[in-house]
């Protein structure tokens, strides 16, 4: 098992949700796991981009133990 946390932020809030997964697991699975789609049903993982700290990275990346999941809101055209 290892531990990874996966993250979110709107403009009034930050979220972290620590979490323990199988040491062979995907972004996607994580975030599915941390059950931060359910708290932001506005998520959508099909449009969203995601990271690992700060790095663009895809759903099916595999992740290790440590790992900051990011999920990355679209920025609004002014």
């Amino acid at each position: 098992m290892i531990t990874v946390s996966v993250c979110y932020a709107t403009p009034e809030m930050q979220v972290e949700v620590p979490l323990t997964v199988e040491r062979i697991c995907t972004v996607a699975v994580a975030i599915k796991r941390s059950g931060i789609l359910q708290r932001f049903p506005e998520i959508d993982l099909s449009r969203s981009c995601v990271g690992i700290y700060g790095k663009r990275t895809t759903p099916d990346t595999g992740i290790k133990d440590g790992d900051r999941i990011e999920i990355y809101r679209p920025l609004p055209c002014l």
